[in-house]
C-alpha cells in the first residue's frame, strides 16, 4: 500500500471505530433523560442533564493533562483505554445506582478528553494541507453514521411505547454497550504513517504516534524522561490557549459546545415530552436523531470531502451554517412548547405557538445536524492547519473550549425554559461566526506566506 493509501486508511479506521463507539454513546445521550423519567426505582435519583454536565465538566478540566497521557503512552491505546470507559458508563444503564451513574460521569468525562485529543492527533498526523480538509470530512461523516443506526435502532425498539419498561431499558442498554466495544478494539487496526512521507517531520510523528520508544534512548524511556514529556505537552497547550488564532476561534468552538448540548440532549427531551403529537413521541426521538445524523453526514460529506476545491475558503461554509441553525432555531420556537425541556414524563400539555407538526419538528433535526457540520468540519480543518506541528495540544485545547461550554449548557438545561435556551445559542451563533471569519482571514495570510516562502 502506498504511503497516502495507508493514512487515508488509517482515517477511516478511525470513523468506524468512533461511528460504533459513539451509535452506543450518542444514542445513550439522546434517550438517558427520557429514560431516567422512566426508571421504577426509588432507590434512583439521578438527572441526565446532570449527568452530562459533570461529563462535559470534568471533560474540559480533563483537557489540560490530555496531551500528556497521549505523549506519554500514545493515542491508540489512549483511545482503546478512553473507550472502555465510555462503554462502563452505557453499561451503567442495565441496572442504574445514583452512586454509580454520577461516577461513570467522572470517569467518562476523563476518558472523553483522552479520546478526542488523541483522535485530533491522529487526523493531524494522517493529513497534508491538502488532504486536511479531506479527511475532516471523512471522519465526520463516518462519525455522524452513529446518529443513524443508533437512533432507528430507538424508533424501532419503542415504536409505540408510552411509557420505557425495565425490560425495554436492559435491552436496549446491552446492546449498546456492545455495539460500543466493538468500536474500542478496532483502534487497534490503525497503524503508523511511513515517516518520510509524514506531513510533518519525523520526529513529531514518531513522537505522536507512540510512546517513547525504550529502544530509542535510555534516557527518554526512564519515569524522569516521561515526566518532561508530559510537562512540555502541558506547557504547550497552556501557552496555545492564550494565542491570538485559538482566542479567536474559542467563541465559534464555545457554540458548538452550546449547541452539541441543545441537539444532542435537549430537543430530543422535548420532542419526548410533546403529548400533542400522539402517543409514538418517544419513538419520534429515534426518528430526530436519524434525521440529525443525515444532516451531518450530508454536510461532513460536501462540506468536508470537497474543502480542497473551495476556492472562497471557509466562511461561505461557516455562514451557510449559522443560516441554517437560525432557521431551525425560528421553526422550534414557533413548534415546541416552551416548557417542553423541562417537563415531567407524562410531557407537556401547553400550546406552541402553532399548531405542533412533526414534519416541522423533524426538518428542524434535520437542520440542526447540517448546520452542527458546517461549524466542526471547518473548525477541524482550521485547527488542523494552524496547528498542524502542535496537534495534540491544539485538539485538546479545542475539546477543553467545547466541553466546557457543553457542561454549562447542561446545567443551565434543567433550569431554563426553551425560548431562553434558544436566545442564547442566536447570540453565540452570531458572535462565533463573526469571530471565525477573523481566524479564517488569519488562516490565509498564513497560507500565502507559506507559498510564497516555498517559491
Amino acid at each position: 500500500m502506498t504511503p497516502e493509501g495507508k493514512r487515508l486508511s488509517n482515517i477511516i479506521v478511525l470513523g468506524f471505530g468512533f461511528m460504533f463507539m459513539f451509535t452506543a454513546f450518542q444514542t445513550c445521550g439522546n434517550i438517558e433523560q427520557t429514560v431516567i423519567k422512566s426508571f421504577n426505582s426509588s432507590e434512583f435519583h439521578g438527572s441526565g442533564y446532570t449527568s452530562m454536565s459533570i461529563i462535559y465538566g470534568v471533560f474540559s478540566a480533563s483537557n489540560l493533562i490530555a496531551p500528556s497521557v497521549v505523549t506519554v503512552i500514545g493515542p491508540q491505546l489512549s483511545m482503546f483505554f478512553s473507550g472502555l470507559l465510555y462503554s462502563a458508563y452505557i453499561a451503567m444503564f442495565i441496572h442504574p445506582y445514583t452512586w454509580s451513574f454520577y461516577t461513570a460521569s467522572v470517569l467518562v468525562g476523563i476518558g472523553a478528553a483522552v479520546l478526542w485529543t488523541a483522535q485530533g492527533n491522529v487526523l493531524a498526523i494522517n493529513s497534508t494541507d491538502s488532504t486536511i480538509g479531506r479527511n475532516s470530512g471523512i471522519f465526520w461523516a463516518l462519525l455522524q453514521f452513529s446518529l443513524f443506526f443508533g437512533n432507528l435502532y430507538i424508533y424501532c425498539a419503542w415504536h409505540g411505547h408510552v411509557h420505557i419498561t425495565d425490560k425495554d431499558r436492559q435491552t436496549v442498554f446491552i446492546s449498546l454497550t456492545v455495539i460500543s466495544l466493538v468500536g474500542c478494539f478496532l483502534f487497534f487496526l490503525i497503524r503508523k504513517p511511513d515517516p518520510e512521507s509524514s506531513p510533518v517531520n519525523s520526529e513529531v510523528t514518531e513522537s505522536l504516534l507512540e510512546p517513547e520508544s525504550i529502544e530509542s534512548s535510555t534516557s527518554s524511556s526512564t519515569p524522569p524522561g516521561l515526566c518532561s514529556q508530559a510537562l512540555d505537552a502541558f506547557i504547550k497547550a497552556c501557552k496555545m490557549f492564550v494565542s491570538k488564532e485559538m482566542l479567536l476561534l474559542s467563541v465559534s468552538i464555545g457554540y458548538t459546545g452550546l449547541e452539541l448540548t441543545f441537539y444532542s440532549g435537549v430537543y430530543g427531551t422535548c420532542i419526548g415530552a410533546m403529548t400533542r403529537f400522539g402517543q409514538d413521541a418517544k419513538s419520534l426521538i429515534g426518528i430526530s436523531g436519524i434525521c440529525i445524523g443525515i444532516g451531518e453526514i450530508l454536510g461532513g460529506g460536501v462540506f468536508g470531502l470537497l474543502n480542497k476545491d473551495n476556492r472562497f475558503g471557509r466562511n461561505p461554509v461557516v455562514l451557510l451554517g449559522l443560516i441554517t441553525h437560525y432557521v431551525a432555531f425560528y421553526l422550534i420556537f414557533l413548534n415546541i412548547a416552551s416548557d417542553a425541556p423541562i417537563a415531567p414524563e407524562a410531557g407537556t400539555d401547553l400550546q406552541s405557538y402553532i399548531s405542533p407538526n412533526v414534519g416541522v419538528a423533524l426538518l428542524c433535526s434535520f437542520l440542526l445536524g447540517l448546520g452542527d457540520s458546517c461549524f466542526n468540519t471547518q473548525l477541524l480543518s482550521i485547527i488542523g492547519f494552524l496547528f498542524r506541528d502542535n496537534s495534540a495540544p491544539a485538539f485538546a485545547v479545542f475539546k477543553f473550549i467545547q466541553s466546557i461550554m457543553a457542561a454549562l449548557a447542561f446545567y443551565y438545561s434543567n433550569y431554563l425554559l426553551l425560548h431562553w435556551q434558544l436566545l442564547i445559542l442566536v447570540i453565540a451563533g452570531f458572535l462565533g461566526s463573526v469571530t471565525f471569519f477573523v481566524a479564517e482571514g488569519v488562516a490565509q495570510s498564513s497560507r500565502r506566506e507559506s507559498d510564497y516562502d516555498s517559491i
